[in-house]
């Protein structure tokens, strides 16, 4: 009881892919590790005005490719792709690999989400506005209006710390919409930030929902039974025509095969006896001659 997990870990090979793409043996493993968890940091404490949602890694060799996605892009590449160049060689002299930076935009219409329902982007805006002296009330209430505006099926919304400059600290927090943090195939996307204001620090923790997704696993299940099905037809149609070709050859051969009718007697008229008889009665002689 009372255990926090993380939503998107709780999902990771469920639906969700990892965010750092490699294999390493035992030697290298940790080194690797240590590389992600510092380029990540360094990325955000560099651009942290640029709205970064998240920092994909794959390595291959001694390759490294880091993809940015950011609501904000021209921050993130800089005048004449300057602020990327930065970030590279600072990366290339801490891994001393070959790095290439990869920035995406999230406003695009290809983008899978768009920075309105963006979990991260979301926190990162309460914490700004907490740090503005802006009231956590406000600012929680807008975070969740302009994500259900946005299309999000179910927002939650959670501050702690010092709320208000009260002396002892509290958590508070609003909903929206559903949020199903059971069920592994719903998509939750999960987002923090930490707003450092006069009377200490005030922790931001937002979920969003964005509708359910069939495991990998399913999908493929329902492929090959939908795959097994298109056979199956198509082998019960085959054998269907099959039998019909084979029922009507052997109904022509059954015709070839039967002997020829006999043909019909054909009916000869007799012929009228009527002259015969006419004869006869004139060689007769009547009583009024005798």
């Amino acid at each position: 009881m009372g255990h926090k997990v993380n939503p998107y870990g709780f999902r990771l090979g469920v639906i969700y892919p990892w965010k750092s793409n490699w294999y390493a043996g035992k030697r290298d493993y940790a080194g690797q590790l240590h590389e992600d968890v510092w380029i990540r940091k360094h990325i955000r404490a560099r651009l942290s005005r640029a709205g970064i949602s998240s920092i994909d890694i794959e390595r291959k060799g001694d390759q490294i490719w880091v993809f940015i996605r950011t609501a904000r892009p021209g921050i993130v590449i800089g005048r004449k792709g300057a602020e990327v160049d930065r970030l590279r060689k600072d990366i290339e002299r801490y891994t001393k690999k070959r790095v290439d930076v990869k920035v995406e935009d999230m406003n695009q219409a290809a983008s899978e989400s768009r920075p309105e329902t963006d979990a991260t982007l979301l926190a990162q805006g309460v914490a700004e506005q907490l740090a503005g002296r802006v009231a956590f009330r406000r600012a929680m209430r807008r975070c969740v209006q302009t994500a259900m505006r946005s299309g999000a099926l179910g927002v939650r919304v959670a501050c702690a710390g010092r709320l208000g400059g009260a002396e002892m600290g509290r958590k508070e927090w609003y909903r929206e919409g559903r949020v199903p943090l059971h069920t592994l195939r719903a998509k939750v996307d999960f987002g923090t930030a930490e707003a450092r204001t006069t009377f200490g620090a005030i922790g931001v923790k937002v979920w969003v929902y964005h509708g359910d997704e069939v495991p990998r696993r399913e999908q493929d299940t329902e492929r090959a039974l939908a795959r097994a099905h298109a056979t199956a037809q198509k082998v019960d149609t085959s054998t269907r025509g099959g039998n019909e070709e084979r029922a009507e050859a052997a109904a022509r051969t059954v015709s070839t095969d039967a002997p020829a009718p006999a043909p019909e007697p054909v009916a000869v008229a007799a012929a009228p006896a009527a002259p015969a008889a006419e004869a006869a009665a004139d060689e007769t002689p009547t009583g009024g001659d005798a």
